[in-house]
């Protein structure tokens, strides 16, 4: 059974129409089918799904983000790789099912895979914790992260959380470090990291797993620091504003790409990646193989590079400093300006001390 959304109405009606013109059983019995009229209805389901996709809002968007039927990471990790070996535990506390890790090969060459997992149904959403990541799972990724760099292994990420879980065990267990020691590995790293945002990205909860040298979204995903619902909670206290939220937030791929924050986009099949997952597959595939290839001319230097001057760059462009050149200026003029400083505390305080020996000489 097909899931709708709320301003797909007109798109499940047709879809409906068009299924009994198909069914050449009714309630009178057998009849023939009108395949001239199949066409019409298919033209007219087509027309109406391209209308409605090519003007999404950012709160039409988070919905299809958040489609039950949009393929999680495990669809990509089982159909994009081979020999795939999964790998658990984070050898401090435990396993967390909310986030899939392994080794496996892509087009013949090892790769470390990384998946935030929401699952597919109720049974499996309860046990992989909706894609909200535990402390024992950052810490797993870090463990396996930092193996891959001793083998050169080249490491893919498929993002899909609306954020790091926050129960009062995993704070008392570290969340925030274990992000902050996550995203801290990622900088480090001197191999080529690809993150692919598939559904959400939310909050730390993703940037942990997304600090990369290529962060690439589906068309239909979104990235943003909190949920719309949140935000609209925070500033207006009123959950129900989460259109205002979505569109002031700028969460959607084309945003992102237009600020620079994120480097590519992936097209999704029309109607969203749920509606053909052979052609989202296809497009992730070939969107991976490209950055590979453009990776294995660069030396480990050279991509730790790469990662490092991406982050300094963002922003830099909309007022804050021009280029990096600008920005390693500027922290050389504010340390001068320290060092001046300094100096003259310095010569001041020598001249206080001067006065008052001289003021102690003359009353003695």
């Amino acid at each position: 059974m097909k899931n709708y959304l709320n301003f797909e109405s007109e798109i499940k009606d047709l879809e409906n129409e068009l299924e009994k013109l198909k069914d050449p059983f009714n309630q009178e019995g057998l009849s023939e089918v009108d395949t001239k009229k199949i066409s019409k209805t298919q033209e007219e389901l087509d027309e109406k799904i391209q209308n409605i996709y090519a003007n999404l809002d950012p709160w039409q968007i988070t919905l299809v983000a958040r489609h039950e039927d949009r393929p999680k990471s495990k669809f990509f990790i089982d159909n994009l790789f081979e020999d795939f070996i999964p790998l658990e535990g984070d050898r401090y506390y435990g396993e967390d099912k909310s986030v899939i890790t392994g080794f496996a090969k892509f087009n013949d060459q090892s790769v470390l895979v990384i998946g935030q997992e929401k699952g597919e149904n109720l049974e499996t959403r309860i046990e992989r914790n909706f894609g909200m990541m535990r402390p024992e799972g950052y810490r797993k990724t870090i463990r396996l992260m930092k193996l891959a760099d001793k083998f050169s292994l080249p490491i893919i990420s498929f993002i899909d959380t609306p954020g790091a879980y926050p129960g009062v065990g995993a704070e008392e267990r570290g969340q925030a470090e274990a992000i902050a020691k996550s995203i801290e590995c990622c900088m480090n790293l001197k191999v080529p990291t690809i993150a692919i945002i598939i559904g959400e990205g939310g909050s730390g909860g993703a940037i942990a797993l997304a600090s990369s040298n290529k962060v690439i979204m589906l068309e239909n995903a979104i990235y943003s620091v909190i949920s719309p619902e949140g935000c609209a909670t925070i500033l207006w206290r009123d959950p129900k504003k989460m259109l205002d939220a979505a569109k002031a937030m700028k969460l959607t791929a084309k945003n992102l790409f237009d600020l620079e924050i994120i480097d590519e986009i992936i097209s999704e099949p029309l109607g969203g990646a749920h509606r053909d997952r052979n052609l989202i597959l296809e497009n992730v595939k070939v969107s991976i193989n490209k950055n590979l290839e453009n990776f294995s001319l660069m030396t480990p230097e050279e991509i730790y590079n790469n990662r490092k001057d991406k982050f300094l760059r963002i922003g830099r462009s909309k007022g804050f400093t021009t280029n990096l050149n600008s920005l390693s200026t500027s922290r050389s003029n504010k340390n001068l300006n320290q060092i001046l400083k300094s100096k003259k505390t310095i010569i001041i305080a020598i001249g206080l001390s001067i006065i008052i020996l001289t003021s102690l000489i003359y009353i003695l």
